[in-house]
């Protein structure tokens, strides 16, 4: 493989997902595979180095040192791929001197030695850091062929996310033992680190789990399992060509990672620059605007290649927003208290109009409740000054059935922030006087009580989406009595992260848990701007929305792109030259 030219192309797909790990993967699938290195015919056949292997064996077993194996030579079952055909497929069991899972120790807790646990076998390595004590004694019990040596595999052979783990032992302390949680592979004449990346493939460490035996809670990779592990065998010198190669190939990874994870940081640093910016006062209004307007449209987005960094580019725009640093104030609308005042007004003839009672007032907010400045031209109102709110109907009422009717109605899971998720949609027994009473009107604003933190204080705009439609008592019904105040502008506010800070702070809390009652969401203090100013702002913000749907959806098709060409580009710049073909 031409390692430069690799990474003269790199940089095309390097923000493709997972785009290192997927090479390192595909280093390892070709070198398993007999096409990363060029093969030789003087290195012979993989079945000269079993026959070494099997002499080798046979003077071991004569000598006591190791036991007589069951025969482990049949390898007729449906193999993963075809070979070279200087290669051979064998079984782990034939070419080690000892596969055996460690043993349960007596541990210590203070002054012991070391004892391997799965743990310690990591990807990158073996961390003895990790290790527990065994007590002295317990040591002196082990065999001296379970004390580890210079080479031996340790495979994790237990635990879900730990089992399939493989890592090379080099120069061990003396007796230094594992658990039962890890297996020992000693090989036999074979190269410890191929057998190693051979592990590590797709073909093994992939469906690992699926093939371990024991329950849904514990998944366990047996000694026989091990000892039966299907190996791709080269022979002698290719497998040390194919380490070394591999060597070569994973600090390539490694530096393209170091990189890639350089670049980030960077892009980040200069997205969060860009948008910290964008959330400091600024003495100059026109300045600001125009450094938002470039920031939000163009600097933060040439910056965005993650859908996270989409969703701290909304949160902005929400906030500038509700701060009034979205669009200019017009010293020509007419002051928010003029029309605040007009409202109030109204509101009390839909009272009459519905037929409820006029409710004692609330603690109205004034700007100091409020954890942000916004405009003079604003003003500051009560929902309870500008809202007619009601909670829905009430479940499991017993209704005779001559009274009845089913309707549909909104639950809180219907209610999201921002929007309402309609695809189920449930009904309810109720009198024909509670359709009345709780019907729903394009228009209306929907507010969830709580329970899960996330469920606190969702708003939502009903559009009549569903004919005849009501709301259970845990969704609020929150109408404007005039058209003076957008319920855009409304769920803008409460869905934002400053307006959600009020309900945060008010609910009943409990473990995990937060609500709010009718008396709080009437006092949520609300910014209002000047009508023409809502539009404004609402507009606004529908416009930089779709700029973030139209960002969201390039960085999907450009993944998808890079993902495409990152497959060309690895079968391109890691197929096997023509010479490898023709040496064999």
């Amino acid at each position: 493989m031409n390692a430069a030219a690799l990474l003269a192309h790199y940089e095309r797909i390097a923000d493709a997902p997972d785009s290192v790990g997927r090479l390192r993967r595909f280093v390892l699938d070709l070198a398993v595979r007999g096409k990363l290195v060029p093969r030789c015919p003087s290195d012979g056949f993989a079945t000269d180095l079993l026959g070494q292997i099997d002499a080798k064996k046979s003077l071991l077993i004569k000598a006591g040192e190791i036991k007589k194996e069951r025969d482990l030579s049949n390898v007729d079952e449906a193999t993963p791929f075809t070979l070279p055909y200087q290669w051979a497929w064998t079984r782990l069991g034939v070419i080690t001197s000892y596969i055996q899972r460690g043993k349960s120790p007596k541990y210590s807790a203070s002054d012991g030695s070391r004892v391997v646990s799965q743990k310690c076998v990591q990807w990158s390595g073996l961390d003895l850091s990790a290790c527990r004590l065994i007590t002295f004694e317990s040591l002196d019990e082990y065999e001296p062929h379970r004390f580890l040596r210079d080479g031996d595999l340790l495979w994790n052979s237990t635990g879900t996310g730990t089992i399939g783990r493989v890592a090379r032992v080099t120069a061990p302390p003396a007796k230094l033992v594992c658990d039962s949680h890890v297996t020992v592979v000693r090989c036999l004449l074979a190269v410890p680190e191929y057998v190693r990346i051979w592990l590590r493939t797709d073909d093994v460490y992939g469906t690992i789990e699926g093939r371990a035996a024991g329950s849904t809670n514990q998944v366990e990779l047996t000694s026989q399992m091990a000892i039966s592990q299907l190996v791709p065998l080269p022979p002698l010198a290719e497998q040390h060509r194919i380490v070394a190669k591999v060597d070569e190939l994973m600090a390539l990874c490694d530096r393209l990672e170091a990189a890639r994870a350089e670049r980030e940081v960077t892009r980040d640093r200069l997205a969060a620059a860009s948008l910290a910016r964008l959330n400091t006062p600024d003495p100059d209004p026109e300045a600001f605007q125009a450094h938002a307007s470039f920031a939000i449209s163009t600097a933060v987005p040439a910056l965005t290649t993650r859908p996270d960094q989409i969703k701290q580019l909304r949160q902005t725009i929400i906030n500038l927003a509700v701060r009034g640093k979205l669009v200019m104030q017009d010293p020509d609308d007419e002051p928010a208290s003029k029309m605040i005042r007009r409202i109030k007004s109204s509101k009390l003839a839909a009272y009459d109009a519905e037929g409820l009672r006029v409710r004692a007032p609330v603690q109205y907010p004034t700007r100091h409740d409020l954890k942000f400045d916004f405009p003079l031209s604003w003003d500051l109102a009560a929902f309870d000054e500008l809202f007619v709110i009601i909670s829905g109907v009430t479940l499991g009422q017993k209704i005779p059935a001559n009274e009845s009717i089913d309707v549909p109605y909104l639950r809180v899971a219907n209610v999201q922030r921002g929007y309402l998720a309609l695809d189920v949609i449930k009904t309810v027994p109720v009198r024909e006087s509670d359709l009345q009473r709780f019907s729903l009107r394009a228009g209306d604003i929907l507010m969830t009580e709580g329970g899960d933190w996330d469920k606190l204080g969702r708003a939502a705009i009903w559009q009549c989406e569903v004919p005849d439609c009501i709301h259970q008592n845990h969704v609020f019904r929150v109408r404007s009595p005039s058209a003076e105040i957008l319920p855009e502008w409304v769920t803008t506010y409460v869905n934002s992260v400053l307006g959600r800070a009020f309900f945060e702070d008010a609910s009943k809390q409990t473990t995990n848990l937060a609500s709010i009652n009718m008396t709080q969401l009437r006092s949520c203090p609300i910014p209002v701007p000047p009508t023409a100013e809502q539009d404004r702002i609402v507009a606004k913000v529908k416009e930089l929305m779709q700029l973030c749907d139209q960002l969201e959806a390039s960085l999907e098709s450009g993944s998808v792109a890079r993902r495409r060409l990152l497959d060309a580009l690895l079968h391109e710049a890691l197929a096997p030259a023509k010479e490898f073909e023709e040496a064999a």
